[in-house]
């Protein structure tokens, strides 16, 4: 390893080990100038490559489904109304590439809505390079779907569940593909206890249900990754440290304000999320958990591990239960 090489590490390993550095966008412009992950700027040719996005009609989600446009990609997303659909397009449209981008009308926290968008995307396509689960909001008071389940709950665990589920005949078919979910640094302060994993009414807190999500969508993540062979379909969680979206700034308002200075902007955000969907796979492998185009730990306070081995297995069968098929 050069000297340089080992700079880099000291620097990533810093970075990573004062928090504050890592998240905010002071990690990704140190990180982008000193690590060998950043080093190539073209991605391979993007040549009939497919991507389904959801929440991309703002924050992460957009910027990432505009930076694969760019790049040539044929993008769809999900939107749950043609207006808000519409704008979308027309901002991914916009950007300098000549990459399609269409949309499909779905709910992400009601299970028929997203059925619905899936039989539709299968019947009229036989690819899918890449499935990005990108949506997420903060509920701050508690609420449940038609089906009774809570909203924090059902948008980011259940019908993510279910849309892979769905779409992995097409996934597979298009092998070696990709599934890349969007989790959140928050996830650190949090461990799952699937039987605990729907805070009563009572003691909803919207930043813990939405911490504790987080952190249950990396263990669903490295489950998939376990039942799925990497050369079929390769599984990848990330966090984007702090960017500054429509969603921080509705949900954590106080934060944003004393953080403004340092927040990364949505496009530094979802750099990791267009780096997993466009790198060469036998660098990514399938299972590990990203920040700043490099595996992270799962685990910064011991009390958030799971006491229980076969925890993940556990979450994934109450999840596949709910989500049924």
């Amino acid at each position: 390893m050069s000297r340089g090489a080992r700079a880099g590490d000291a620097l990533d390993a810093l970075l990573e080990a004062s928090v504050v550095g890592s998240f905010s966008r002071i990690g990704i412009s140190v990180r982008s100038r000193v690590l060998p992950e950043f080093s190539d700027s073209q991605p391979p040719s993007a040549a009939g490559r497919v991507a389904v996005v959801t929440g991309a009609t703002s924050g992460l989600g957009l910027a990432a489904a505009s930076q694969l446009a760019r790049h040539g990609w044929t993008v769809y997303f999900l939107a749950r109304d043609r207006g808000r659909a519409e704008r979308a397009q027309r901002k991914i449209g916009s950007a300098d590439g000549s990459g399609t981008v269409g949309y499909g009308l779905a709910d992400m926290e009601d299970q028929d809505s997203v059925r619905a968008f899936a039989r539709e995307f299968c019947r009229e396509h036989d690819r899918l390079d890449v499935l990005v689960h990108a949506a997420g909001t903060i509920h701050q008071r508690f609420a449940v779907n038609h089906a009774g389940i809570e909203l924090t709950v059902a948008g980011q665990l259940v019908t993510p569940f279910l849309l892979t589920k769905l779409l992995l005949p097409t996934l597979l078919a298009t092998a070696p593909s990709r599934v890349i979910t969007v989790s959140s640094g928050g996830m650190y302060a949090q461990r799952v206890v699937p039987a605990t994993l729907e805070m009563p009414p009572a003691k909803y807190r919207g930043v813990a249900a939405y911490a504790r999500v987080k952190r249950a969508q990396v263990l669903l993540s490295r489950e998939w990754a376990r039942r799925i062979d990497p050369a079929d379909v390769a599984f990848h969680a990330m966090h984007p440290g702090w960017a500054d979206t429509p969603g921080l700034a509705a949900s954590l308002p106080r934060f944003r304000w004393a953080a403004r200075p340092i927040l990364r902007t949505p496009d530094e955000g979802a750099d990791t999320i267009v780096w997993l969907a466009t790198a060469a796979p036998e660098h990514l492998g399938s299972g590990c958990f990203w920040h700043d185009r490099r595996p992270r730990s799962e685990y910064r306070l011991p009390w958030t591990q799971e006491d229980n081995p076969a925890a993940a297995r556990h979450l994934w069968d109450s999840i596949e239960r709910v989500a049924g098929s």
